[in-house]
C-alpha cells in the first residue's frame, strides 16, 4: 500500500474547493487500489482529501490531535462531515494532547509524516507564518526529512479573506 498523507489549508474558498478536489483526484487516481490516505479530517484541504481517498476505494487513516478536538475546534459547518469522515475511517489515532492547541497539531503534523511515504500539500506557496504547525511548516519538515511533496495549487484557486 502507498501511504500518502496530507496537509493544506482550511480557509478555501466556495469557488475552488471543486477545483482542488478535481486536482486531488488526479494526484490520487494512479495509487487507487492501492492507497492509504492519512489526514487530520479538519476543514477544507483534508476533508476534501480523505473524501476523495475514499471515493477511489483507499484506507482511511484519521490523526485527530487531542483528546478536546472534535468538542472545541469542529465547527458546526464541518461537524457532519467530520463525523462521517471519522466513521468511514479504518483507523482513528486521538493524540494523547488534553487541549488543542500548537504543540497538538505539531504533533499531528509529525505523526502524518511519520505514517507516510509522499505527502500531497494544498498549499498556495507562502511561507510559514511563524506560529508553527502550518501548511508550509509541513512541507519544510516533511522535504527536511527526504519525503515526496506533491504541490496542488490549481489555477483560480483562493483562499477567504
Amino acid at each position: 500500500m502507498t501511504t500518502i498523507a496530507v496537509t493544506g489549508h482550511m480557509d478555501l474558498t466556495d469557488a475552488t474547493v471543486p477545483l482542488v478536489r478535481d486536482a486531488l483526484r488526479e494526484i490520487l487516481k494512479p495509487y487507487a487500489g492501492d492507497l492509504t490516505g492519512v489526514s487530520c479530517l479538519a476543514k477544507g484541504s483534508d476533508s476534501l482529501f480523505a473524501e476523495v481517498v475514499l471515493e477511489l476505494g483507499g484506507r482511511l487513516v484519521a490523526v485527530i490531535p487531542s483528546q478536546d478536538y472534535r468538542r472545541t475546534k469542529v465547527k458546526p459547518d464541518h461537524a457532519d462531515a467530520f463525523d462521517r469522515l471519522t466513521e468511514a475511517a479504518d483507523e482513528v489515532i486521538v493524540l494523547d494532547h488534553e487541549t488543542a492547541n500548537r504543540a497538538a497539531y505539531e504533533a499531528a503534523n509529525r505523526t502524518l509524516l511519520r505514517r507516510a511515504d509522499r505527502l500531497v500539500a494544498v498549499w498556495n506557496g507562502e511561507g510559514p507564518s511563524g506560529k508553527g504547525g502550518g501548511t508550509a511548516d509541513t512541507v519544510l519538515e516533511a522535504r527536511e526529512a527526504g519525503l515526496a511533496v506533491d504541490v496542488v495549487w490549481p489555477h483560480g484557486a483562493a483562499r477567504k479573506g
